[in-house]
């Protein structure tokens, strides 16, 4: 609902204010996939974004998404729910004021829970077709269709900033935490090709109190390292899930673009989650992925991913190979 209203509010303001309206992106992603674990997906982004004004930023997305199986695997879950249904992802304003050198910024409304490295982008697009083990839904960690309804607090300078975030669980994807308060805190700093971060979450539990008991609490450390076309990201988590359980988890992943690979992106994941509870319900695994993101066309890439899983997270194949097909469209 806030994602629509953020839509009809962009689309009011491009109409009415033709200085805006130049600034006004529109943003479609259509993507069709299928794997050997014999599921197949197909799904639709749509992103509206723009200036409102001199220091003002407005973004909004919705999605649509549907897979064959939903039941037994994560293929295909890297930034969104596949509930067969057309569902409000993000819908908030932004500002970013620097008054003496210094950095303060401020976000409200409906956007992606700001715990490590979380963006819609670092995992949809950068050749990946699954979230981290330690992010995808009902892994006793964290997901990246976790959401909140809040404000966020930025305060810094340019190479080190600490952030406060105050909300609820706003939640999509099958884990959904149970209402009350949380907050996130977050620092980050940059120097040089590196950018380093430490985040701390006290949340609810997306599991029924009578099982769940207690705060869900997190704190993790994220790295990610660019130089001559090279990228190493990496993010190490712990904390609980909830009373009298515990998780640690961690992936490391390279991302290598060359002048020479011309429209190829290979891309390499390490990782493994460790979920620590009464037997027998501990869990334990470890992945491996090794893929490709091609652009084809100007608007058309695929993505490739061959992945060997252990252990007794999931029932998931031992071995896999996911492909997608992505069509992009921008409009101003």
């Amino acid at each position: 609902m806030k994602s629509a209203i953020g839509f009809a509010l962009l689309l009011t303001l491009a109409r009415s204010d033709p200085a805006l309206g130049q600034s006004v992106q529109v943003e479609a992603d259509v993507t069709g996939g299928y794997s050997t674990e014999r599921v197949s997906a197909a799904a639709t982004q749509v992103r509206l974004f723009g200036e409102a004004g001199s220091w003002l930023r407005v973004y909004s997305e919705a999605s649509w998404a549907a897979r064959s199986d939903d039941t037994a695997s994560d293929v295909f879950g890297a930034a969104y729910p596949y509930g067969n249904r057309l569902q409000a992802i993000e819908a908030y304003a932004e500002g970013l004021f620097r008054p003496r050198g210094a950095l303060i910024g401020f976000r409200a409304g409906r956007f992606r829970t700001p715990f490590g490295i979380h963006g819609r982008s670092d995992y949809a697009y950068s050749g990946f077709l699954r979230a981290p083990l330690i992010r995808y839904d009902g892994y006793f960690a964290l997901s990246n269709n976790h959401l909140e309804h809040g404000a966020e607090l930025i305060v810094g300078i340019p190479h080190l900033y600490a952030a406060t975030t105050v909300g609820a669980p706003a939640d999509v994807g099958s884990a959904q935490r149970r209402s009350g308060v949380d907050s996130v805190s977050r620092v980050q700093g940059y120097y040089g090709p590196w950018i380093v971060g430490a985040s701390r979450i006290v949340t609810t539990p997306y599991m029924p109190e009578r099982f769940a008991r207690g705060r869900s609490v997190f704190t993790g450390v994220d790295l990610r390292w660019t130089h001559a076309g090279v990228q190493v990201v990496g993010e190490w988590i712990t904390g609980r899930p909830f009373d009298g359980t515990h998780t640690d988890g961690w992936h490391a992943d390279v991302i290598v673009h060359r002048p020479w690979m011309g429209p190829v992106t290979a891309v390499w994941r390490s990782e493994a989650l460790d979920y620590e509870a009464p037997l027998p319900r501990a869990r334990r695994a470890e992945r491996h992925t090794a893929g490709a993101r091609v652009r084809l066309l100007r608007n058309l890439s695929t993505q490739i991913n061959v992945l060997h899983q252990t252990g007794d997270l999931s029932d998931s194949f031992s071995t896999a190979l996911d492909f997608a097909v992505t069509y992009s469209v921008r409009a101003r």
